[in-house]
């Protein structure tokens, strides 16, 4: 029951992401990419804020005592983590298009195992290995990569392809050893909120009236994506190891298209419907193999 409730959160998280993709990108039309990530985060922080005050703060006394220092640290990697993730990915939106964002910010699914089996020391199922190419071969036909030029934005998504597998591994590390998932979501944001701020101060202007004309961009992109996503993405990691969990995050491809497809009217080809099928071929790989190898060995 457990697992399925993390596969369904995993799922809900996926789609979450998906359909953001398309107000990340409208979301800039008249502010830039760290104001947008600012008040995107710190409207995800206090949409949060209030179930940490109602589920979690009777937790503290006990979860503190295990090791306050692991905590802290695990929480600002996280949050660092998440900031230059985000912050990569919505600087390179100005400077490619969605299709190679998309398809570059998926490298994240091969990094997570490779990152885990050599730093970790953690085997990996099999089955992994080759969802991860269904996973990449899926995203490249689902974005039409193959019409689309190579620009100098794309290194950036590629970079924070890096950050995002940081976040995913070390988003399981806190959630193994702590059960505060609300709270990480929330400091997790508040982290990104605050360092794209002082950014923002630095290279952009915060106008007010603009900020104010993008506003349902952030609401969607902050009170679903900024904040409930990421907290599902923890509930999700409770009982999905990294690699596995990395491949189910990878169908936010697939969603981000169909969105495409039914807000933009954008014309699903061939390859981009090819794209999705080896995407889920890919997760349901990398979901139903083990089980069905953890049955034979129960039953003999």
């Amino acid at each position: 029951m457990s697992k399925s409730i993390s596969l369904l959160s995993a799922l809900l998280c996926t789609f979450i992401w998906g359909t953001t993709f398309i107000a990340q990108d409208t979301g800039m039309d008249n502010i830039g990419p760290f104001t947008f990530n600012a008040v995107r985060f710190f409207v995800g922080f206090l949409a949060i804020l209030p179930l940490v005050f109602l589920f979690e703060t009777k937790k503290y006394s006990f979860e503190f005592k295990k090791d306050k220092k692991l905590l802290l640290r695990l929480t600002i990697i996280i949050g660092f983590s998440l900031f230059f993730g985000s912050a990569l990915q919505q600087v390179a939106l100005l400077y490619t298009d969605v299709a190679n964002a998309a398809f570059f910010t998926i490298f994240y699914v091969p990094l997570v195992p490779i990152i885990v089996f050599l730093f970790r020391k953690k085997k990996i199922h099999w089955s992994v290995w080759p969802s991860v190419c269904l996973c990449l071969i899926g995203g490249y036909l689902l974005t039409n990569f193959f019409d689309a030029t190579v620009r100098l934005g794309d290194s950036l998504v590629i970079l924070g392809a890096l950050f995002w597998s940081f976040h995913i591994i070390y988003t399981d590390i806190f959630i193994k050893k702590f059960n505060l998932p609300l709270t990480l979501g929330a400091a997790q944001t508040m982290i990104v909120a605050l360092l794209s701020f002082v950014v923002g101060l630095i290279y952009e202007e915060f106008i007010l009236i603009n900020i104010f004309k993008e506003i349902l961009p952030i609401l969607y992109a902050g009170v679903l994506s900024g904040g409930f996503a990421f907290v599902l993405q923890i509930y999700a990691q409770k009982n999905i190891s990294p690699a596995p969990a990395a491949i189910i995050f990878s169908l936010e491809g697939v969603f981000a298209t169909i969105a495409a497809w039914i807000i933009l009217s954008q014309i699903l080809e061939i390859n981009n419907i090819l794209g999705c099928i080896f995407i889920l071929c890919g997760v349901l790989i990398s979901q139903l193999v083990p089980l069905i190898n953890q049955k034979k060995q129960n039953q003999t």
